[in-house]
């Protein structure tokens, strides 16, 4: 098992670890009743990885003495609602759940969100540990404390930063994710080498069907190197006031397909179309030359993921969701491009007319 420190503050009140391995579950069970001690235990899951996953660890957990019980809610990204937190919270407090109770989210970005903020606001505040089931989370979104849930009008638009006391990647869980769901970290893996680490998008260019197969070896260190970028720009601006804003490379455009799509369109799917867009607007723009564009179009395409933009989705109605962004500065929207691989920059001053020609190239 390989360990990665967060580190946030100088006297590491709000630090924890992150642990990399395969065949965590044991180890892990026993971590948690050893380090991370609670009068109580809530796992929160999705119905499918509960089906999975759910019984063993909390029978894992009642066998080492813990206090342990799990609530579930409907997989997928129509659950990340207000509603489904207030129902956990109802059920947390009928459960006898108080502060010194300890939640932990098991499953991918949905749960990992919805399980943060719930820990970030329950009885204002009680402990979370993060165990990421889905490749998209292992390298992502478990890491780093963002939690939110979505609104009617956008993705994310509430939400809080609360940081785990703990991050479990067990590799494990990935041999029973479904080849999209594993193709959808793959996405999260190439904006990863896309604005830090040329090498990761080097591996997967000479290795990307081992990688896809899941091979062991490939796997722990493509994830172990997506971690370490991640906490490294975490502990750098843990609440995105300026560098974390680069791990947004894809998602400007990325959450306004979802939303357009009344999220038919993975948020995945919605990020490496959005990719593309801004590796295409760089260029426009005189930053990033022509070949770094086709080289992350490849990419994206070898794994699996869409390059086209639907053509049922309607160019106007794209600008006039991105005024609508969340890190949108007054009227200005905010895109990161790229000057080179590994070179990432935040503009918003892109012409209207230079978004729009992208978008219209990008369709079906």
């Amino acid at each position: 098992m390989r360990s990665l420190k967060v580190s946030l503050d100088k006297k590491c009140l709000s630090s924890y670890e992150i642990r990399i391995g395969k065949d965590l579950m044991d180890r892990m069970i026993l971590l948690i009743a050893k380090n991370f001690k609670a009068a109580r235990y809530v796992v929160i899951t999705d119905d499918c990885v509960g089906a999975l996953y759910g019984k063993k660890l909390l029978t894992g957990m009642k066998d080492v003495g813990l206090n342990a019980s799990l609530m579930d809610f409907p997989a997928g990204e129509p659950s990340k609602n207000i509603k489904t937190v207030v129902d956990i919270a109802g059920r947390m407090m009928e459960a006898g759940a108080g502060r010194e109770t300890l939640l932990i989210a098991l499953g991918g970005g949905v749960v990992g969100d919805i399980a943060g903020f719930v820990a970030s606001i329950f009885m204002r505040g009680i402990p979370h540990i993060q165990i990421p089931t889905t490749l998209v989370a292992q390298v992502d979104s478990g890491i780093g404390g963002k939690t939110g849930v979505d609104l009617p009008s956008g993705k994310n638009l509430l939400g809080t930063f609360y940081q785990p006391r703990a991050v479990f990647v067990n590799l494990s869980f990935l041999e029973t994710l479904p080849e999209k769901e594993f193709n959808n970290g793959l996405a999260e893996i190439i904006k990863y080498g896309a604005i830090d680490d040329e090498k990761i998008l080097a591996t997967l260019e000479d290795h990307m069907e081992e990688v896809k197969t899941r091979d062991p070896k490939h796997l722990l260190n493509i994830v172990e190197s997506c971690c370490q970028i991640k906490k490294s720009i975490v502990e750098i601006d843990e609440k995105e006031h300026g560098l974390r804003r680069i791990l947004n490379f894809g998602h400007t455009l990325g959450h306004a397909l979802e939303t357009l799509s009344k999220y038919t369109m993975t948020h995945v799917d919605g990020v490496a179309l959005g990719m593309i867009a801004a590796a295409r607007i760089s260029e426009k723009m005189g930053h990033l030359n022509k070949e770094s564009v086709k080289r992350i179009e490849n990419l994206i395409a070898s794994a699996g993921l869409p390059v086209k933009i639907p053509k049922f989705v309607n160019p106007d109605n794209i600008v006039a969701q991105l005024k609508m962004d969340k890190k949108r500065k007054g009227d200005v929207v905010h895109f990161v491009l790229l000057k080179k691989i590994g070179m990432p920059f935040i503009s918003g001053g892109i012409e209207l007319k230079i978004i729009s020609a992208v978008i219209e190239e990008m369709r079906k």
